[in-house]
């Protein structure tokens, strides 16, 4: 399914298989990571009341699909060159929807936490191979649309889960997740035959602009760095927010729902909005504003659980969870802007940061949550840390690259 010659007087436009292409790429993210990782939150407060588990334990089983996710981006590109782009992606949709019916049944912990890590493993691998096994496929100018298009899959699947779960729920948790099942059984069918049926091209051999990344090593470091504080940032809202507004301020599952289904909202704004702002102001700043503005919000869930605060810090998260994404990966084509093969190589290790330190925070918060007698606070006051961090590792940087650029002009 290559992308036909594209010349300066021809009009930019996608074919069937390049939408069906792109449908498949939406189903992909939307299963895989938007439920696969965002059901779990707001399920949280029923598991623990309808006491499947204890609140620690759902707190580490969220954990597992994090732990998960950090062996799926690992193993994506060496199950892809196993069975092909199509075959993987295939197998690891399948497993993702086997794993909500497996779900279904508490047998044990061991047996949830194993479901857990097979759908995080399975949604991490198909998080790397998902964008690259479409868009080299994808006309060059419609590119950003199709990108938008896939990351658009995680804020319908916030937004799904938190109008659909609170609707099965009356119905019993096993049928909550047997439902979540049959979801992602039809949209995997529905991407079943859409995934390219051949691998993307090789990539052109290596050229001198390798050395054109050598000035930005620094940044691309604390790029990496930011991207995984980033991630510590985001893992208590992603496991915590409804259990904290259901249990820990009072407001009972319903409304906790509710802040689910406006952070979901705001997540499928959130890719177009931060693209657009990016395309303004460039990719480097708009990642400066987006750490300091995430860092705000989760301090806020840590200090106040005012109404207003708490829907301003909801839609500030939503927004960025899937946000930063595309606002990363359009840096590093910033600080690389010749080199795909650097290019690819940059966001694979950007990606493994982030899922290491998902991994370790959220083990590291299930932790801290079960040994401070359920701290809600303590535990956004850590995210809010890593993110300022983050924020101000981001400043200095930008300093020594400006310092180091003018002593070399001058020299």
């Amino acid at each position: 399914m290559s992308a036909a010659p594209i010349t300066s007087d021809s009009p930019v436009s996608l074919d069937a298989r390049a939408l069906f292409a792109t449908l498949a790429g939406l189903c992909g993210s939307l299963v895989a990571i938007g439920l696969a990782r965002f059901a779990y939150t707001p399920l949280i407060p029923s598991l623990i009341q309808a006491h499947w588990f204890t609140s620690s334990q759902a707190v580490t089983l969220g954990a597992a699909n994090f732990a998960g996710y950090l062996v799926g981006a690992l193993i994506g590109r060496p199950l892809a060159s196993a069975l092909s782009n199509r075959s993987a992606l295939r197998m690891l949709m399948a497993v993702v929807t086997a794993a909500f019916f497996a779900c279904a049944y508490p047998l044990s912990v061991s047996w949830f936490f194993a479901w857990r890590l097979l759908s995080g493993i399975s949604g991490g691998a198909i998080m790397v191979l998902v964008a690259t096994s479409i868009l080299p496929h994808i006309p060059v100018p419609r590119r950003g649309f199709v990108s938008g298009m896939i990351f658009l899959g995680l804020g319908l699947g916030i937004a799904t889960s938190g109008t659909l779960i609170p609707q099965l729920l009356h119905y019993g948790l096993q049928t909550t997740w047997i439902g979540l099942g049959v979801v992602a059984l039809v949209l995997t069918a529905v991407s079943w035959f859409g995934w390219p049926s051949t691998n993307p091209p090789a990539p052109l051999a290596a050229s001198d602009t390798h050395h054109a990344v050598r000035p930005h090593g620094l940044t691309l470091r604390v790029l990496y760095a930011q991207y995984a504080a980033n991630a510590l940032g985001l893992v208590p809202a992603m496991v915590l927010l409804v259990d904290y507004i259901a249990r820990g301020l009072g407001r009972g599952a319903a409304i906790g729902a509710d802040y689910w289904v406006l952070y979901g909202l705001a997540a499928i704004a959130g890719p177009v909005i931060c693209g657009n702002v990016a395309d303004r102001i460039g990719f480097g700043k708009a990642y400066r504003i987006g750490l300091l503005l995430q860092a705000a919000a989760v301090a806020v869930l840590a200090f106040s659980g005012s109404t207003l605060a708490l829907i301003a810090s909801t839609v500030i998260l939503g927004i960025f969870t899937p946000g930063i994404v595309p606002l990363v990966l359009g840096r590093i084509h910033e600080l690389v802007p010749h080199d795909h093969i650097e290019q690819r190589a940059a966001w694979s290790r950007a990606t493994t940061a982030f899922a290491l330190f998902q991994a370790l925070g959220g083990y590291g918060y299930s932790y801290l949550f079960s040994h401070t007698h359920n701290d809600y606070g303590l535990i956004f006051a850590c995210g809010a840390a890593a993110l300022t961090l983050a924020f101000i590792g981001d400043l200095i940087a930008s300093r020594i690259g400006t310092a180091r650029h003018t002593a070399a002009s001058r020299s």
